[in-house]
């Protein structure tokens, strides 16, 4: 019998689409666990063969018989830890499930700060009519995404269709797709950030994008610039963001990750100026949408370890990203 442990927070029909997945393939011959996360113990995971949706990395060392571990999170960091998963079981993460939300979310964030709404929003709670002076536009402007998979791919579309100059760097050499003007790799970043209006992060966090966008890269930006993180919060010193957004070097901010998570309440970042700080929601289950992607790949790939084992959204261990494609963002 074979003991799938299911974490993704799924409704009835989802139970009943996932059993069946398997009773087409293996008959009767699986059992079942649905936990919410935090109510996974060790023992629930280490009896695991499949296990579909995240648990707490130190469960999996001893894991013998895991073959499967399908994340319902874009990030693997905590998972390609040497040590953490056992030999021979293969890692998948949630790629393809959060970019039309994210994306929107990023959307969003832009035209908040660059049309000021944030300051207005603030000057209605002090019941205060005040001209906050002049605006800026997507159309003609400049925006650099670093990171083009699911998320920074679907953000790139959708402001290249506002009218913005579209840049893209990605980590591997590929065909330029029609919604960018330019395509370069991340060896380019620094002669790019002086010439855009919105740089967009959607980076995993990896040893090699830990502190990426430190003090200097930061000034090496156009001043007033307006910058996103969706990625991963060790992309960005604190102090380093907090520094440029007090010096007027960056126009404005917008995170939804931070490098300690929960942020604390005496944090530095809360009193920055124009910034936007949301508590790493960006993609979570807020969004219908999510739960049926996340659900169709765990289905897909119950399906695939079951038969020929040719998983997607294969996690790389030496990488951190997914094997032959585009890197696996948030």
């Amino acid at each position: 019998m074979k003991e799938i442990l299911v974490t993704i927070p799924v409704e009835q029909k989802h139970r009943q689409y996932l059993e069946d997945t398997a009773a087409r393939i293996i008959g009767s011959g699986a059992h079942f666990v649905y936990r919410a996360q935090k109510d996974v113990d060790q023992e629930m995971a280490e009896q695991a063969e499949i296990i579909l949706g995240n648990v707490k990395p130190e469960y999996l060392k001893d894991a013998a018989g895991l073959r499967l571990l399908q994340l319902d999170s874009a990030g693997a960091a905590p998972y390609t830890v040497p040590g953490v998963m056992p030999p021979g079981a293969k890692l998948a993460n949630a790629t393809g499930a959060y970019g039309l939300a994210i994306s929107e979310y990023m959307l969003g964030a832009s035209l908040m700060l660059i049309k000021k709404l944030h300051l207005y929003e603030r000057n209605m709670r002090a019941h205060a009519w005040k001209d906050e002076g002049k605006v800026n536009s997507i159309a003609d402007s400049v925006t650099l995404v670093v990171g083009l998979g699911d998320i920074g791919g679907q953000f790139a579309q959708k402001m290249h269709l506002m009218g913005s100059h579209v840049i893209g760097i990605r980590r591997n050499k590929a065909q330029k797709p029609d919604y960018l003007e330019e395509l370069y790799q991340l060896d380019a970043l620094d002669a790019l950030l002086g010439r855009a209006d919105i740089v967009a992060c959607t980076l995993p966090g990896t040893p090699q994008t830990e502190g990426l966008f430190c003090r200097e890269r930061l000034e090496k930006m156009k001043k007033g610039a307006i910058l996103l993180n969706v990625g991963r919060g060790s992309l960005i010193p604190t102090m380093d963001l907090c520094d440029a957004l007090h010096s007027g070097r960056l126009g404005g901010a917008a995170i939804d990750v931070t490098e300690q998570e929960p942020l604390e309440p005496d944090s530095p970042l809360w009193d920055a100026p124009n910034l936007l700080i949301t508590p790493h929601v960006a993609g979570k289950y807020h969004m219908q949408q999510i739960l049926e992607s996340i659900v169709e790949i765990a289905a897909y790939n119950l399906k695939a370890i079951l038969t020929d084992g040719n998983i997607k959204n294969e996690v790389d261990f030496q990488t951190g990203y997914r094997k032959f494609t585009e890197p696996a963002e948030k």
